[in-house]
């Protein structure tokens, strides 16, 4: 679901270097003109280096050493009209300027470069997003769902908070997570989560079963503590763990540590708050505790949002957390993906610049009725920078 359609960044990236490429061209036309009808003891043809110069800054090496040459014939010119090229002074300034020119064509290409491997980069990390974190089917079974990825770090796609929904015979689990820390190493201890929740929750016969699985799975992560148990360096995830039946209007809930959802109903938000949390995945060996579901009342109509601390504890230039359960009551309504574009919205209008201090996940699902075929759809909306 394309919320803002946005044109193409390549394409608008060719429009305004197009734009770009008249101002050297501009410069050395203006100083040439000048130059030729200036008073003998005027010089300005040094002026023209910044030609090439402006066009390494933007354009690849062929383009500068193209506009590098237009500046060198124009040099040419302006001795030729002036006075003739063996001209000691005319000829030192064309001399300098093919310098100058070599230089910043050979910068141009280091650029280039730099920046082709950016963008593979990019695509790489676009396809560790598909494949790590995949889009959430908009209706599965008698549910509406909406998501929404917000990273903190400029042109992330992905870091350690995590979701993703599995349909069982005659329900939908869901779970939303956080992993502690940042950066690659927190993207992989998602991949673990994820994948053993894709692996086990069409199989586990409850969810307490589910959860005890995915436990284990992080425990058995042999990358995890380094340094022996109980270092600095061990980490553990938040999660809420949902099991949805489609013939009930309930949920069941196992909260491992996480931030409790939020209940939608009528205008009013009431956090689904469990009797008995677990600890966070991969504390187990720390705290010895066992997973018990609560089940709470979700009848159609209802709205029950997961999001990660990165929403709850957004600061603005103040310090004041972002008061996410009224900004929830305020929303006026209109479906899961309204819901999401409302909160965000607010969101990155609370942070300073819109700029997250943490990554920050959203999940909204709606009860509903019916079994429509099953499409995939995510929110696309900007990351902030």
């Amino acid at each position: 679901m394309d919320l803002s359609a946005p044109r193409p960044r390549t394409s608008r990236f060719r429009d305004s270097r197009a734009v770009l490429l008249a101002v050297p061209f501009t410069l050395i036309a203006a100083v040439t003109v000048v130059d030729v009808l200036a008073p003998p003891d005027v010089h300005l043809g040094p002026f023209l280096v910044a030609a090439p110069a402006l066009t390494a800054s933007f354009a690849g090496p062929r383009t500068t050493a193209f506009v590098g040459a237009v500046a060198v014939l124009a040099q040419v010119s302006v001795a030729i009209a002036r006075t003739s090229l063996t001209d000691l002074n005319h000829t030192f300034q064309i001399i300098a300027l093919i310098l100058i020119s070599v230089f910043v064509t050979f910068f141009a290409h280091l650029r280039q470069t730099h920046e082709e491997q950016l963008t593979r980069l990019r695509s790489v990390a676009v396809a560790a997003q598909q494949v790590v974190l995949r889009p959430l089917r908009e209706r599965m079974g008698p549910l509406r769902i909406a998501s929404v990825y917000l990273a903190a770090e400029a042109e992330a796609q992905i870091g350690g908070d995590l979701y993703a929904a599995a349909r069982t015979a005659d329900s939908s689990r869901l779970i939303i997570g956080d992993v502690r820390g940042k950066g690659l190493e927190a993207v992989g201890d998602a991949a673990i989560v994820l994948g053993a929740f894709r692996a086990a929750a069409h199989l586990a016969a409850d969810l307490p079963g589910l959860a005890a699985h995915l436990e284990a799975a992080v425990a058995a992560d042999p990358d995890r503590g380094a340094d022996g148990p109980g270092s600095p360096e061990e980490g553990f995830t938040t999660a809420a763990v949902l099991d949805i039946p489609d013939a009930e209007p309930v949920l069941r809930l196992v909260s491992c540590g996480h931030p409790p959802p939020l209940l939608l109903r009528g205008g009013r938000v009431v956090p689904l708050l469990v009797h008995h949390p677990a600890p966070p995945l991969g504390l187990s060996e720390f705290v010895d505790s066992g997973f018990a579901a609560q089940a709470f009342a979700f009848e159609p109509g209802d709205v029950v949002l997961l999001y990660t601390d990165g929403v709850s504890e957004a600061r603005d230039a103040s310090g004041t957390f972002f008061a996410l359960p009224e900004r929830a009551a305020q929303w006026p309504g209109g479906g899961p993906d309204a819901l999401l574009r409302h909160l965000c919205e607010h969101l990155l209008a609370h942070t300073p610049g819109g700029r997250l201090g943490d990554d920050a996940a959203m999940v909204a699902i709606e009860r509903v009725g019916g079994q429509p075929p099953s499409r995939t759809a995510t929110m696309p909306l900007k990351t902030p920078t």
